[in-house]
Order: structure tokens, then sequence, then C-alpha cells
């Protein structure tokens, strides 16, 4: 693996098997399922809206799809992947419920990643400026950030715990290393591992 490798990246590699089946939500120009085919020998999917990435995926050699996932993924069967990644790209659907129980449908396991909205910098913006918090992992304006949820570590713990979901793994990142004190607090990003209680043996 190469050293300039995302560190949010290595951590997803490392929580999936090898010649796993994987379909990325909001891939992106493919850099994670690229690597994801070499390092694990994975097959793998992704879907995209962005055009231009699409093009980057395609470059690498990426297969990706044109679509949307707020529609659902009626063209995917049922347990058709191992893993179903949203990293970075969850909290930025309108109904969240909605891509996880679709993500949960067609994946055994769900990697989800996203930006910890109550790390310690952003409440001190929030506290001491009365602003809307810019940090490295939530780097825009109020008016043009892709972000329509914004919500804690903890937030996505109850969430998991109220919908009756397990969760496998969980690691908390910070600038370049892992946050194992108060990640709450210190974490800018939080990576999952999910299952449904059935699948959780599998």
């Amino acid at each position: 693996m190469a050293e300039d490798t995302r560190l949010d990246h290595k951590i997803i590699c490392g929580m999936i098997e090898p010649d796993s089946k994987v379909l990325d939500l909001g891939c992106g120009d493919g850099t994670l399922l690229h690597l994801l085919a070499n390092e694990k020998r994975a097959r793998v999917h992704g879907i995209e809206v962005n055009e231009k990435a699409i093009y980057k995926c395609v470059e690498k050699g990426v297969s990706v799809f044109h679509e949307d996932i707020e529609g659902g993924l009626k063209n995917y069967p049922s347990k058709s992947f191992d893993y179903v990644i949203l990293n970075q790209s969850m909290q930025e659907t309108k109904n969240v419920e909605f891509v996880i129980n679709e993500a949960l449908r067609v994946g055994t396991h769900v990697i989800v990643g996203f930006p910890n909205f109550a790390f310690l910098r952003a409440r001190a913006r929030i506290f001491f400026k009365g602003k809307v918090p810019i940090t490295s992992s939530l780097p825009y304006q109020w008016y043009d950030t892709p972000n329509l949820h914004f919500l804690s570590l903890t937030d996505f713990i109850d969430f998991c715990r109220r919908k009756k979901l397990k969760i496998l793994k969980k690691v908390y990142v910070g600038k370049g290393r892992s946050v194992r004190i108060f990640p709450n607090l210190f974490a800018l990003n939080g990576i999952f591992l999910i299952t449904r209680w059935d699948n959780a043996g599998k």
C-alpha cells in the first residue's frame, strides 16, 4: 500500500476480507475501489452522480454506474454484496435511514464513514464565535456545504442502538492517527462496520 494512501482508505481496506464483493455508494473518483481491487482482490463496483468523477473511475478501470442512491438500490438483489461502503456520503443524503436500510439489504456488512460535528474545534467555533464550524473534515461554508446532516459519533452509535444494528468495528480518526481517548471530542471522523443482528455471525 502506498505511503500517501489516505488514512480512512487504509482503515476501510483493513475492515474488508480478501476476495469480497464490494459496492461503494458515492465512490468519487474510484481511488478507494482501486485500492481494494489491488490490495484485497475485491470485486468492486461503484455508484456516483458526478460525471467528472465517473470518468476518473473509468480511467482507473473501476466499474461504476451513474445513479443517485437517494432513489434506492432497486437494481441490486438482496445480499448481492459482502460489503457496501458509505464513506463521506451518508451525511449528504436526504433520507439517511432509507439509504442505510437499502445498503443493509444489498450488503451483508456496511461501512459508514462521516465527519464528527462534535469535534473540539467545531464546538469551540460555535461557542466562542457563534458561527458554523469549519474544520479539516468540515471544510465548507454554511451556504455551500454538501452536508445535510450534522451528527456526532455518539449520535450514530445511538442511531444504531435504536435501529437495532450491530456495530462490529469502530475506528475514530484524528489528523493522521487513530483516536482512543474521548473520541467524540477529539476525533475528526468516525468509521463504523455495521450489520443487522441476524447477520452478525456471518
